[in-house]
């Protein structure tokens, strides 16, 4: 066995590669029956990564996505396991900033979905979700009684160097199948959703209909202000107003006395903005 330096970061970037590994085979297989390509890596020779670009050039390397048979990409894909919170802001940013600039310039991509695993902090999910980021979460808790099947304690103290010199030792004890296996265990929890999302986004029976119009204005003082409207008849109408030219007058806007927006979350749950904050960690 490798002498490792820091065994708890060495076996939590192992069990996500192996997640990352089995999500990547359930897709690819998922794919193919549905008449669609899965791509995890660059389709020019010679290149690795799977680089998208947005409308500026800026390049952002995807863990995979799915294409149509013109290789029109339909469905972009992120997988990522975090032991500490504190490191949520780095990649659910990331997320918020790299889907939507890409969804801006390929215009066929119809959803965004990430696969995370471990600890995420309530705050981060509410951000990525308020980027139409469909999320897909296996616990840390659940995680820590797969792993502890194979005799593996997983939930130790930050500081606790030993605990986790020894959880790295049982899994690299471990044979390749049995490695294989936590991967595809983990996947599991989510696998009957996760095909059943993919399964309505590719659904091209649906009719396409216009779902909400955005209208985005900007002063030439550097203001913004953004609109939405159920329909293009509602848009037409706030363009042809005649208080449009009024819309930047400062009255109404938030002040920094003014109170966070609430989120309401599926199991009825508010987020204590107290608690946590996406700002400095």
């Amino acid at each position: 066995m490798r002498n490792i330096q820091n065994p708890g970061s060495a076996l939590g970037e192992a069990i996500g590669s192996q997640m990352e590994q089995a999500l990547n085979n359930f897709l690819d297989t998922l794919c193919e029956e549905l008449g669609y390509h899965f791509i995890s890596a660059s389709v020019i020779d010679g290149k690795k990564k799977l680089l998208m670009y947005d409308q500026f050039g800026t390049a952002f390397n995807i863990d995979a996505m799915i294409a149509n048979a013109s290789m029109q990409p339909i469905i972009l894909f992120e997988s990522k396991y975090i032991r500490y919170k504190k490191h949520n802001r780095d990649k659910g940013s990331w997320l918020c900033t790299a889907h939507p600039a890409i969804r801006r310039r390929y215009q066929s991509i119809r959803s965004s979905i990430a696969v995370l695993a471990g600890n995420w902090s309530s705050s981060s999910l509410a951000m990525m979700r308020s980027f139409d980021i469909n999320i897909f979460l296996i616990p840390f808790e659940r995680i820590c009684e797969l792993l502890a099947h194979h005799e593996i304690v997983f939930d130790w103290d930050e500081k606790d160097r030993m605990t986790a010199r020894e959880a790295w030792e049982h899994y690299s004890q471990l044979t390749e199948y049995q490695q294989r296996a936590i991967g595809e265990e983990m996947v599991a929890l989510v696998k009957d959703d996760l095909r059943s999302l993919i399964g309505r986004i590719l659904d091209d029976s649906v009719k396409r209909d216009i779902e909400k119009v955005t209208i985005e204005l900007h002063s030439n003082l550097g203001e913004v202000k953004i609109y939405e409207f159920g329909s293009v008849a509602e848009a037409v109408e706030f363009l042809n107003s005649e208080e449009l030219k009024d819309v930047f007058l400062t009255i109404d806007s938030l002040t920094l006395f003014d109170p966070p927006p609430e989120i309401g979350y599926a199991n009825g749950e508010e987020h204590s903005h107290k608690e946590e904050s996406i700002g400095k960690v």
